[in-house]
């Protein structure tokens, strides 16, 4: 009975190991096929670039693309979604008496250099009208808004502490969203350009400062 409680124990650890492979080879796959995706979009461009040369810049094929991400968009869904918790890490960690503008725009450059791309997918070379308008957009873009709600609404709480929840609540989802706005808005403005061609190509340096002008003009009511 002992003997075979061991051979049971054994097989059980070499189960939780190939596990373990398993999990970590799929997660380097994944990583592998958002990296690939935002150097080409930013290479190429979102549109110019298919689900194909996705998959073969990251040394895979197009089934196994699909088994990871339905889609072109959805692997564009998963990189923001992903960034979210990075986001709302940096936006805790800012100054606790720095206002809510100025947290989030810190937040979002820090938590962007730790990214792997650099600004990742959500801020290089992918057109926000380039992407579909169905729930799936909306639920990500809720989502998105939403996490940075949550830690700006934790932010608030403790700078007024008096301030009734629901006040509060409203003051951090309408703070949230607008913030969301102002990355939107940079991401067209740099994507949309009517001059012409620059040599060097706009660069992730011009989209952080578009980002420090969409604040501005955040705190400063559009005046």
């Amino acid at each position: 009975m002992v003997e075979e409680r061991a051979v049971q124990n054994m097989q059980d650890s070499d189960d939780v190991q190939e596990m373990g492979r398993r999990d970590r080879k799929k997660a380097a796959t994944r990583r592998g096929l958002l990296r690939s995706a935002a150097r080409m979009f930013a290479e190429r461009g979102y549109q110019e670039t298919t689900v194909k040369d996705i998959a073969a810049a990251a040394g895979v094929t197009e089934r196994t693309f699909f088994r990871y991400f339905p889609s072109k968009e959805d692997l564009v869904f998963a990189e923001i979604l992903d960034f979210v918790p990075l986001l709302k890490e940096e936006i805790a960690r800012r100054p606790a008496d720095e206002p809510p503008y100025p947290a989030v725009l810190g937040g979002l450059l820090a938590a962007a250099g730790r990214l792997d791309g650099g600004l990742g997918i959500l801020f290089v070379g992918v057109p926000p009208r380039a992407m579909s308008t169905g729930a799936r957009r909306g639920s990500v873009l809720a989502g998105f808004e939403d996490g940075i709600a949550d830690v700006i609404g934790d932010r608030l709480a403790r700078q007024s502490p008096n301030e009734p929840t629901r006040t509060r609540a409203l003051r951090a989802s309408v703070l949230a969203r607008a913030s969301v706005a102002a990355v939107r808005g940079a991401l067209i403005a740099f994507t949309t350009r009517d001059d012409a061609p620059a040599d060097p190509p706009p660069s992730v340096e011009d989209f952080a400062g578009l980002l420090h002008e969409a604040f501005a003009v955040l705190r400063s009511g559009g005046e």
